[in-house]
């Protein structure tokens, strides 16, 4: 039996902008749309074979692809060719994609030397797969290796599971720069990087691990697409809401240093909520442009706040606690 949420707290609407940063880096190696550069002429050739291949959408049997994908059924493909965004692949009545970020051998640790070699080694193999999205419309057909470790059928079992506002759990399975894939049990949702914190995040990876269980809630679920929208940041007050009444300029409060940048470094007052040191405001003496010499990730310091602006989530901090 599913529960659904007691409040009347519905989450925010996700455009398909949201959905188009988040697939960003695998829709750039889109292979209908392919025009990178090999970076070797026997690669750039195995690249324009493949696509001619897949460019083909008459070859394509829609009604095949679009039972197999409502099915939720796993498949068995030839790996035709490959570019750096992931693989084509190819078999009766069916060509598709299958982006890097659902192969099962490469992960966020994977150097682009390395990857390149993995990608190489698919060629001639035979994979099971299943279909996560088809669009006739554009020509577009994307699988997934790693989908297809869930039975036949799971996808949509989960899909009749989830909905907006509900509380999951999953293992982290990817990590790309700007968000990460988690898999709920057959079915993987996507946390976008501007998702996983309400304080700024440098990168994915320093939030979260490959193989590490996480808490997410649900933003956007999108069956016919495959596509579910997640957040870590949403399971937590929004620390911006309160900060001015909790801050005010002239206070005096501990940091942690998180970042140095070259105009100064970054500092968090608590969770989700950090501040900048301006270079002009690193000294503690009194202002001097000498830039954050001295300071170092991970530093405990006292600062004295200048400014909080909550309604664009900025904070004025710095080192010279008199004013």
């Amino acid at each position: 039996m599913v529960t659904k949420p007691l409040n009347n707290s519905m989450p925010p609407e996700i455009d398909e902008s949201w959905w188009t940063a988040l697939l960003a880096e695998e829709d750039k190696f889109n292979h209908t749309g392919l025009k990178e550069k090999a970076r070797s002429e026997e690669a750039r050739d195995h690249v324009r074979e493949s696509v001619k291949k897949t460019t083909k959408v008459s070859e394509i049997d829609w009604q095949m692809v679009q039972e197999i994908f409502e099915k939720d059924q796993v498949i068995t493909l030839d790996i035709t060719g490959y570019n750096r965004g992931g693989l084509l692949v190819g078999g009766s009545g069916l060509h598709g994609f299958v982006p890097v970020s659902h192969l099962l051998e490469i992960n966020c640790l994977t150097e682009e030397g390395e990857k390149e070699m993995i990608l190489s080694s698919y060629i001639g193999r035979r994979i099971a797969f299943k279909v996560i999205e088809c669009n006739p419309e554009r020509g577009r057909v994307v699988l997934s290796e790693r989908a297809a470790l869930a039975e036949s059928g799971k996808r949509n079992l989960l899909f009749d599971e989830i909905y907006p506002a509900k509380r999951v759990c999953g293992i982290v399975t990817n990590i790309t720069e700007f968000g990460v894939f988690v898999d709920l049990g057959g079915v993987e949702g996507l946390i976008h990087v501007s998702e996983l914190s309400w304080g700024r995040v440098r990168h994915p990876a320093e939030v979260v691990k490959v193989g590490e269980t996480v808490q997410a809630y649900v933003l956007q679920v999108d069956q016919d697409r495959s596509r579910i929208a997640l957040s870590i940041k949403r399971l937590i007050p929004n620390p911006w809401e309160s900060a001015e009444e909790r801050y005010h300029p002239g206070q005096v409060v501990e940091a942690v240093i998180t970042s140095i940048v070259q105009f100064g470094a970054f500092a968090r007052l608590e969770e989700g909520l950090d501040g900048l040191i301006h270079a002009s405001e690193c000294a503690r003496e009194g202002p001097l442009d000498g830039g954050a010499e001295g300071l170092y990730e991970g530093q405990v310091v006292q600062v004295r706040i200048l400014n909080v602006n909550a309604a664009r989530q900025r904070l004025g901090l710095s080192l010279n606690l008199v004013g």
